[in-house]
């Protein structure tokens, strides 16, 4: 994994880490990005933990890197920016892609700017401690959503345990792709903020009854391939974009 301890901003953020590359070139956008130019952005999380967190401090306590994510949650800091977290999921399963992801989750933003703003956070510093502690790594997708109501719904409340299939996917055809799963919840990503130094183009979330459910649709999509596409079965516990 390539490590890049610059900031999403180039310097000027006390944000370090060591769990994935930055696009630069996409960061600078969202940091010059013009007000009238600027709206909603989706950041959609894909993390893997450290089985224990790698904390500096060698007297802080051994805990898993799950909990040290936990631990981070920046929902306090998220709600004094406006920003809202509208979707998490733990993944059951990795059907296609290189990796086992742990955990994805989505953070809506009312600007793409006040998500670079959050990296200077004090508050934010603080608690982004944990988060360095447990990840291992992370693939982070600034997106935008088709169906552009989703802007304006309010935060979700935890609900029912929920089950879904989450796609992503690399493609030169995103119409095609996003039309190819009509019941999705589809979004196109705008820019990779963090990855592996791969680049992606189509998330889409798709509702299930149950986790077999799941299991058979993933199934389905056993064709597609590995390097350039992840079919992950998931259970919601936040869930804003699927439930209306």
């Amino acid at each position: 994994m390539p490590e890049d301890d610059n900031t999403q901003t180039g310097d000027t953020s006390a944000v370090k880490h060591k769990y994935g590359r930055i696009n630069k070139e996409y960061a600078m956008q969202l940091a010059t990005c013009s007000p009238e130019a600027d709206g909603p952005i989706y950041m959609v999380n894909l993390m893997k933990y450290f089985e224990v967190a790698q904390y500096d401090d060698s007297s802080a306590p051994a805990i898993s890197g799950r909990e040290a994510d936990d631990k981070y949650n920046p929902a306090s800091v998220l709600n004094k920016i406006g920003a809202s977290i509208v979707f998490v999921a733990d993944v059951l399963g990795d059907h296609v892609g290189d990796e086992d992801w742990d955990r994805i989750a989505i953070v809506r933003y009312a600007t793409r700017l006040s998500f670079i703003e959050m990296q200077s956070r004090k508050d934010f510093g603080e608690k982004h401690v944990h988060k360095a502690a447990g990840m291992l790594r992370t693939t982070l997708l600034a997106s935008r959503p088709l169906d552009e109501s989703l802007d304006k719904r309010d935060r979700p409340q935890p609900l029912e345990l929920r089950y879904l299939v989450m796609v992503v996917r690399q493609t030169t055809d995103r119409e095609s792709v996003l039309a190819s799963i009509p019941e999705s919840v589809s979004f196109t990503v705008e820019g990779t903020v963090l990855s592996d130094g791969r680049f992606w183009d189509t998330v889409q979330l798709i509702p299930v009854a149950t986790q077999s459910d799941a299991d058979n649709l993933a199934a389905t999509l056993s064709h597609l391939a590995a390097g350039s596409s992840y079919v992950m079965t998931l259970r919601a516990s936040i869930d804003g974009l699927t439930v209306a």
